[in-house]
């Protein structure tokens, strides 16, 4: 069966690639294929009651929640797309890449899983992404929880140098020749790089093997200013989720994004915060544990 602009089917997956240790992601693969390409999932729990839905950035996918799956699948359902682009997803070499096109692409995925009563989990571009559906269908978002991300246009000037610089022409260089975005920005964006090991490391460099595999890694940090209107449109539906309960757990020592906590405390009347010192960027990552107890603690407030 063939997928056409309307429809999308369930598919078997691509032949498992010889990087990838299930003893480090011990979780079963699904795949929707749709018109833009085939997304990978994991759908692990119980179908009943509350989804937990998480949503990665640049240049993870859903291995970055592997502590998060481990922690909480037993007792609520958790689904974890890769978006195009991404970990065991396709990396269509015509798709733009541009967020507001990942999440055209996303939207797609919570619709065709027939996801309601969730409780969304993003980090990075997942934020903007999966909050561009969440406030288009804030009927079907029972809470939120963001990990060190943005939902608005740009004004910090350390966020706009790196935008500059990454999304320009050297930083293409270097991202779609050298893999830069994984191997470098990486490590560099944790507060304590021992937290990163060379076997994890690899899973986030293995899936962007090659130049054509790179576009979407490179496209996110170009559109840190590029997708500033869109971000702005979204900014200003931010008011579609005032009732809903909002968890910030937040890496204090993010190097590019640590300052926008304040933001997201003022933006939400219901909001609680759980602050982590000596926490990078990448909060899955650097302190899954943690963050799967926050997210546990929360959802019995729910």
């Amino acid at each position: 069966m063939n997928a056409s602009a309307t429809e999308s089917v369930s598919a078997p997956g691509p032949a498992e690639p010889p990087w990838l240790d299930r003893t480090l992601y011990p979780f079963e693969s699904h795949f929707l294929t749709l018109p833009e390409g085939r997304v990978h999932y994991v759908d692990e729990g119980p179908r009943t009651g509350t989804t937990l839905l998480c949503l990665h950035g640049n240049p993870t996918w859903s291995f970055l929640y592997r502590d998060v799956i481990a922690s909480l699948s037993e007792e609520i359902r958790v689904v974890a797309p890769d978006l195009l682009g991404f970990g065991l997803s396709d990396k269509p070499a015509d798709f733009s890449y541009l967020p507001r096109d990942h999440a055209r692409v996303f939207e797609r995925v919570v619709d065709d899983l027939g996801l309601d009563d969730v409780v969304l989990v993003v980090h990075d571009w997942g934020g903007p992404i999966g909050l561009d559906w969440a406030t288009r269908h804030p009927d079907r978002v029972r809470g939120v929880v963001v990990t060190n991300s943005w939902m608005w246009p740009h004004d910090s000037t350390r966020v706009r140098l790196f935008g500059r610089f990454l999304g320009g022409m050297l930083g293409r260089e270097a991202i779609l020749r050298f893999n830069a975005f994984a191997r470098v920005v990486v490590p560099l964006s944790f507060a304590d790089r021992s937290r990163l090991s060379p076997a994890v490391h690899r899973h986030y460099v293995a899936p962007l093997s090659t130049p054509e595999k790179r576009k979407g890694s490179w496209v996110f940090p170009r559109e840190l200013l590029g997708s500033s209107v869109w971000l702005g449109d979204l900014w200003t539906r931010r008011g579609a989720l005032a009732d809903v309960p909002v968890l910030l757990v937040w890496g204090l020592d993010d190097p590019a994004f640590g300052g926008e906590l304040d933001r997201w405390q003022r933006a939400f009347p219901r909001v609680r915060t759980v602050p982590l010192d000596g926490c990078g960027h990448y909060v899955a990552e650097e302190h899954g544990r943690e963050l799967a107890a926050a997210i546990d603690g929360f959802l019995t407030t729910l």
